[in-house]
Protein backbone atom coordinates (compact mmCIF):
# COMPACT_ATOMS: atom_id res chain seq x y z
CA UNK A 1 0.00 0.00 0.00
CA UNK A 2 1.60 3.78 -0.58
CA UNK A 3 0.66 6.24 2.11
CA UNK A 4 -2.43 7.57 0.50
CA UNK A 5 -4.38 4.12 1.00
CA UNK A 6 -6.59 2.86 4.20
CA UNK A 7 -5.35 0.10 6.06
CA UNK A 8 -8.43 -0.36 7.62
CA UNK A 9 -12.17 1.77 7.31
CA UNK A 10 -14.41 1.29 9.58
CA UNK A 11 -18.18 1.84 8.12
CA UNK A 12 -21.59 1.92 10.50
CA UNK A 13 -24.39 0.10 9.95
CA UNK A 14 -27.87 0.49 11.46
CA UNK A 15 -29.27 -1.15 14.85
CA UNK A 16 -32.54 -2.43 12.84
CA UNK A 17 -30.15 -4.28 10.35
CA UNK A 18 -31.36 -7.91 10.65
CA UNK A 19 -29.38 -11.16 11.19
CA UNK A 20 -29.44 -11.65 7.36
CA UNK A 21 -27.94 -8.45 6.16
CA UNK A 22 -25.58 -8.25 8.77
CA UNK A 23 -24.50 -11.47 7.52
CA UNK A 24 -24.22 -10.34 3.84
CA UNK A 25 -21.93 -6.95 5.21
CA UNK A 26 -19.71 -9.73 6.45
CA UNK A 27 -19.67 -11.88 3.42
CA UNK A 28 -16.05 -11.34 1.29
CA UNK A 29 -17.82 -10.43 -1.97
CA UNK A 30 -19.72 -8.03 -0.46
CA UNK A 31 -16.27 -6.59 0.92
CA UNK A 32 -14.84 -6.79 -2.48
CA UNK A 33 -17.99 -4.92 -3.96
CA UNK A 34 -17.33 -1.79 -1.34
CA UNK A 35 -13.66 -1.77 -2.28
CA UNK A 36 -14.47 -1.43 -6.30
CA UNK A 37 -17.83 0.75 -5.65
CA UNK A 38 -15.55 3.29 -3.80
CA UNK A 39 -12.62 4.99 -4.47
CA UNK A 40 -11.94 6.57 -1.04
CA UNK A 41 -13.06 7.50 2.13
CA UNK A 42 -13.68 10.34 4.77
CA UNK A 43 -15.16 9.92 8.58
CA UNK A 44 -18.38 11.35 7.84
CA UNK A 45 -18.96 9.60 4.39
CA UNK A 46 -22.37 8.40 3.95
CA UNK A 47 -22.77 5.53 1.58
CA UNK A 48 -26.39 4.12 0.53
CA UNK A 49 -26.02 0.43 -0.88
CA UNK A 50 -28.49 -2.55 -0.82
CA UNK A 51 -28.02 -6.18 -1.01
CA UNK A 52 -30.21 -8.77 -2.39
CA UNK A 53 -31.92 -10.58 -0.18
CA UNK A 54 -32.13 -13.91 -2.11
CA UNK A 55 -35.69 -14.13 -3.82
CA UNK A 56 -38.01 -12.23 -5.93
CA UNK A 57 -35.42 -9.91 -7.09
CA UNK A 58 -36.10 -7.64 -4.02
CA UNK A 59 -33.76 -5.90 -2.16
CA UNK A 60 -32.73 -4.51 1.34
CA UNK A 61 -31.42 -0.91 1.71
CA UNK A 62 -28.06 -0.79 3.72
CA UNK A 63 -26.83 2.90 4.29
CA UNK A 64 -23.40 2.83 5.74
CA UNK A 65 -21.48 5.94 7.48
CA UNK A 66 -17.76 6.13 7.61
CA UNK A 67 -17.03 6.53 11.38
CA UNK A 68 -13.30 5.27 10.64
CA UNK A 69 -10.29 5.57 8.43
CA UNK A 70 -6.74 4.52 8.89
CA UNK A 71 -4.40 5.43 6.80
CA UNK A 72 -4.66 7.85 3.81
CA UNK A 73 -8.00 7.98 2.30
CA UNK A 74 -7.68 5.67 -0.93
CA UNK A 75 -9.35 2.37 -0.99
CA UNK A 76 -8.02 -0.61 -2.26
CA UNK A 77 -7.90 -4.43 -2.51
CA UNK A 78 -5.93 -4.26 0.55
CA UNK A 79 -7.85 -2.03 2.49
CA UNK A 80 -9.62 -3.79 5.58
CA UNK A 81 -13.14 -3.43 6.38
CA UNK A 82 -14.66 -3.98 9.45
CA UNK A 83 -18.33 -2.47 11.11
CA UNK A 84 -19.93 -1.12 13.69
CA UNK A 85 -23.69 -0.89 14.79
CA UNK A 86 -24.87 2.42 15.33
CA UNK A 87 -28.60 3.91 16.05
CA UNK A 88 -30.93 2.53 14.03
CA UNK A 89 -32.86 4.33 11.62
CA UNK A 90 -35.92 3.06 10.05
CA UNK A 91 -34.34 1.46 7.16
CA UNK A 92 -36.14 -0.83 4.31
CA UNK A 93 -35.66 -4.63 5.80
CA UNK A 94 -36.71 -5.84 2.62
CA UNK A 95 -38.84 -9.00 2.64
CA UNK A 96 -39.56 -9.56 6.03
CA UNK A 97 -39.99 -13.69 5.71
CA UNK A 98 -36.52 -13.51 3.98
CA UNK A 99 -34.73 -12.67 7.23
CA UNK A 100 -35.22 -11.76 11.10
CA UNK A 101 -35.36 -8.08 11.64
CA UNK A 102 -36.26 -6.66 14.97
CA UNK A 103 -40.04 -7.14 15.99
CA UNK A 104 -40.86 -3.13 15.74
CA UNK A 105 -40.34 -3.75 11.78
CA UNK A 106 -42.06 -6.61 11.41
CA UNK A 107 -45.62 -4.39 12.38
Amino acid sequence: MTDDTADRIVLSYPADIGQHGRKRLDQDYYKGWLRKAHDAAAVGDEWDEFTDIGCCGSRMDLPLRVERVEGGPRIDSGTAIEYTEREACGVNPGWSVQHDEPETLRN
